[in-house]
């Protein structure tokens, strides 16, 4: 195993790592570790540079690209990991590939795997025939890319206005292991950013997508009924001067939903019900403050705004200037909805408990919960993280 650009010595010192992603690959560089970089290879997501015409071609991959290296004179094929992606462009884009299908798909002529080849992040792997099982049995072993971590690009924003508005949306980059603070070449990747717009969200087309998005920031699809049960609340508590008790909140609920028809008001009842539940649960895990509530889930629309942005400039339905002021305007929305991140954070977490309920039933959704407690801890409690570094206002 070789490195370029002294990828793993002092020299990378002067740069820092864009992630702790490639501050481990240099790291396991340095140690002289074959094996230890293909363990940290299987998982890592890492990425391969397409021109947007081949990739748009249903049904076809295109092969593995390859390069030659000056230093040894070999053919290598590229790949990148999620710190090193260039800079967003229009007609080229990133396919994701994991190290088993690397191995799998691997060209029978080419002997190395260049990880982010010229710059101080760089690893040469040695890929021969009995190396390429060493890959699978890593991939197959460690399951792929790590999940449920937070991942911050230090070259990307970290503070002021834009970066406020992309840490609305992560929640789902650390659901998904994805770095939380960059808007450009990809989400993802080119195919899995457009397949996770048309499912759930049903755009295949920046019409769609610019309607879609401002469905999210009117606060349309969170739940027209809970978030009225939970106006309802707040209004009496305004008139009241405290959290009104739950039978005080129940009969006003039903006498605001008395003109509703029946599956509304029993929606309603049962929204009352599970956000109930998950504020207890919330309390005894030392989320929520014994006194404290959740007045609007208007933060799940919100943060998955911030995502879709996200997602619409991966599938090329926008670019990096448009999605910039719309993420700047989703940061408006939330200051205006939320008075600071922790109660940003329940407000969505409590929108993916209660609909979670709704759909599958409290048992199914105590999995959910354990993930999303988990999520807001990381979030709220990581002295490095953005909703510790970040003011809300």
């Amino acid at each position: 195993m070789t490195t370029g650009n002294r990828a793993g010595t002092g020299a990378v010192g002067t740069v820092p790592p864009p992630t702790e992603i490639e501050r481990a690959l240099s790291a396991a560089v340095g140690a002289g570790s074959a094996d230890g970089v293909v363990e940290l290879l299987a998982r890592t997501r890492l990425y391969v540079l397409v021109a947007r015409l081949h990739a748009d071609i249903p049904g076809w991959t295109a092969p593995l690209p390859t390069i030659r290296d000056e230093a040894t004179r070999r053919t290598c094929v590229p790949v990148l990991t999620q710190g090193m992606l260039p800079p967003w462009h229009p007609e080229w884009v990133f396919r994701e590939v994991g190290l088993g299908e690397l191995a799998r798909t691997w060209p029978y002529d080419v002997r190395r795997l260049a990880v982010n080849h010229g710059t101080p992040y760089a690893a040469m792997v040695d890929a021969r025939p009995g190396r390429l099982k060493a890959w699978l049995k890593a991939a197959e072993r460690l399951g792929g890319p790590e999940r449920g971590v937070l991942l911050t690009d230090n070259g990307g924003p970290l503070h002021g206005p834009l970066a406020h508005g992309l840490a609305l949306g992560a929640h789902l980059a650390v659901t998904n292991g994805l770095i939380w603070n960059r808007l450009g070449a990809a989400y993802e990747d080119y195919a899995a950013d457009r397949a996770r717009l048309r499912r759930p969200w049903g755009i295949q087309h920046r019409a769609e997508y610019r309607d879609r998005l401002a469905s999210l920031m009117k606060n349309q699809l969170v739940g027209r009924v809970q978030e009225a049960v939970l106006r309802t609340r707040h209004t009496l508590a305004v008139r009241t001067g405290r959290t009104p008790a739950r039978e005080e909140w129940a009969e006003a609920v039903g006498r605001a939903f008395t003109a509703r028809d029946a599956g509304d008001r029993a929606l309603a009842e049962r929204s009352l019900h599970h956000i109930a539940l998950y504020e207890d649960k919330l309390r005894a895990d030392g989320a929520l403050a014994p006194h404290g509530r959740v007045d609007t889930l208007a933060a799940f629309d919100l943060g998955r705004a911030v995502n879709v942005v996200r997602l619409a400039l991966g599938a090329r339905y926008t670019d990096p200037y448009e999605a910039e002021q719309d993420v700047l305007r989703l940061g408006e929305l939330a200051r205006s909805a939320y008075c600071s991140w922790p109660d940003f954070s329940l407000g969505y977490l409590m929108a993916r408990l209660v609909h979670r309920a709704e759909d599958d039933g409290p048992e199914a959704a105590e999995a959910t919960y354990q993930q999303s407690l988990a999520e807001h801890r990381t979030l709220t409690q990581d002295p490095a993280g953005p909703y510790r570094t970040l003011p809300w206002s």
